[in-house]
Order: structure tokens, then C-alpha cells, then sequence
């Protein structure tokens, strides 16, 4: 099963005092990226919590946002008054050492600032609240995983679409092989007879073009091909966490195209190279999705 790095996932644990709320929201990325906001009352649990994410998550740009809301009332929360005049204090300077305007709207621009409110429920937490903020974040997790698993099959659709394209253009290739050996064998004698008072070895130019012909066979890069994009297809329907490697197999596909392109010799052999090469920008671009 295919699973996306780009992700979503939300759960609200609630007590009777106090609700927990997880979110977390995951991008693409080569390694694990991870950051978390911890309240103050968790900050004990944040490695045991960071060692979980990161075990379920494995990879990607990961943000974790854990809220704790209190359910006593509106008296609970107040406004962090000594912080809020030291943020003021310190614009001020600011404004007066590189001479601009003070803001017009202060209220603005103070609440902006990080930990203006201030609970003034006490600040600890008992097993209970390590507890259920535990299972919101597994909650989330799961969500998350959810999310990329469905991510995950759209993006498994798409691949098997783009590879079946290019698994028919390249079906295309042969009705053109026979018209081109024969197309490249005339204009080389078209081109020698061309030229005046030239005498040469019928039988040692049969030799050089037999070579030459030979040099641009690509029964061998079709053959490779063929066997990349079967791979790939074994690839995406196995295990998931193969985000690399269907990297590394896209770029073994690339190669094969180019050189296909560069031996082709044949106006419409190349128009199939280019849309092969157009399918497989988009399978490049996708993979960097996959987990």
C-alpha cells in the first residue's frame, strides 16, 4: 500500500476541567523534518511524544501543534501583562534607533506577539492529563495515517496510468524500426553519391554501415526499459515506504528514454520519445510525495 507524505490529522481528548487538542499536519521531505509546540504542562512527556511521532510518522516535514484548553471558565485566562510591556518597551527602542513611525494601532500588534495570555490555572499536570494527551496524539496519528493512506491511492492511480502510457508509446516503437534502419542506410548513400568524382568499396561501406546501424540499436534500451517500468509496478503494489526507491527506478526510466532519443534518428520515433519523457515529469514530480 502506497502511503503520501502530505498529510492531516486532528483529535480532541476533553475531561471535565480541561480538553487536549492534537494537530498535525505533515509535507514531503527526503529525511524526517519534525517540529512540535508543547504546552508548558507536557513539556516533561515531549521527548516520549517526539519518539512516538517520530516512529509512526517515519518521514516528511512534520508539524505537531498540542493545545490544552481549560473548561473552568472565562476567569482562567488573562492577559500577560509584564510580557506584553516588555514587547512594548523593546518596539519603542526599536522605532527610536532606526527612526521609524510607533504603530498607529498597538492592540494589533502586541496581541501578535507569542504568550500574551497567560492561564492562571496551575501549570502541572497528573497521569490523567499524560494520559489523554497520549491518546490524542495517537488519535492524530492514526487520522494522519488515514489521510496519506488516501492520499496514497490517488497517487497509486496516477502512477499506473503514466506508466501504462509510456508502456504504449514505447509498443509504438517498433512499426517505426524497419522504415528507419532503411531511412538512415539511403540518406547515407544518397549523401556519397552526392559528392563528385568519389570512388569507394561498395563492400567496406555495407561493412560501416552494417557498424554504424549496429551502434544505433535499441532493442537493448527498449528491453530495459520494459523491465524499469514492470519494476516500478512491483514497486508501488509492495510495501509501503518505497518513496526512494521508485525515485532511483524513475531515474533508470530517464535514462533509457534519453538514449532512446538520442538513437532514434527518426522524426516520429522521437515525437513518442518527447511524451514519454512528458509522462515521466509527472511520475518525477509526484514521487516526491511518496513516503
Amino acid at each position: 500500500m502506497l502511503l503520501s507524505m502530505t498529510g492531516f490529522g486532528k483529535s480532541i481528548v476533553e475531561l471535565p476541567n480541561k480538553k487536549f487538542i492534537v494537530e498535525i499536519k505533515s509535507l514531503n521531505s527526503k529525511q524526517l523534518d519534525l517540529s512540535m509546540r508543547v504546552p508548558s504542562i507536557l513539556r516533561e512527556k515531549e521527548m516520549e511524544m517526539r519518539n512516538t511521532v517520530a516512529h509512526q510518522v517515519e518521514r516528511g516535514k512534520v508539524e505537531v501543534n498540542i493545545y490544552v484548553e481549560t473548561l473552568q471558565g472565562d476567569n482562567t485566562m488573562q492577559f500577560n501583562l509584564p510580557l506584553l510591556s516588555t514587547y512594548k518597551r523593546q518596539v519603542e527602542e526599536m522605532a527610536a534607533k532606526l527612526g521609524l513611525p510607533e504603530p498607529a494601532d498597538w492592540y494589533s500588534l502586541l496581541l501578535r506577539f507569542p504568550d500574551t495570555m497567560k492561564n492562571e490555572v496551575a501549570q502541572s499536570a497528573d497521569n490523567t492529563d499524560f494520559t489523554s494527551a497520549a491518546t490524542a496524539l495517537q488519535q492524530a496519528l492514526e487520522a494522519l495515517r488515514q489521510y496519506r493512506a488516501t492520499e496514497g491511492a490517488k497517487l497509486e492511480e496516477f502512477f499506473a496510468t503514466r506508466i501504462s502510457r509510456i508502456s504504449e508509446l514505447l509498443a509504438e516503437i517498433p512499426r517505426y524500426e524497419v522504415e528507419r534502419v532503411s531511412h538512415i542506410r539511403s540518406r547515407i548513400v544518397d549523401n556519397l553519391s552526392s559528392l563528385p568524382q568519389v570512388e569507394y568499396d561498395r563492400g567496406r561501406l555495407e561493412q560501416e554501415m552494417i557498424f554504424y546501424i549496429e551502434k544505433l540499436d535499441i532493442n537493448e534500451e527498449k528491453q530495459r526499459l520494459s523491465q524499469h517500468l514492470q519494476y516500478f509496478m512491483e514497486t508501488l503494489h509492495g510495501d509501503h515506504g518505497q518513496g526512494k526507491k521508485l525515485g532511483f527506478i524513475s531515474q533508470e526510466m530517464g535514462r533509457e528514454i534519453n538514449t532512446l532519443g538520442s538513437k532514434s534518428n527518426h522524426a516520429e520515433m522521437q515525437k513518442l520519445v518527447v511524451r514519454m519523457k512528458d509522462e515521466l515529469e509527472q511520475i518525477k514530480e509526484q514521487v516526491l510525495n511518496v513516503l
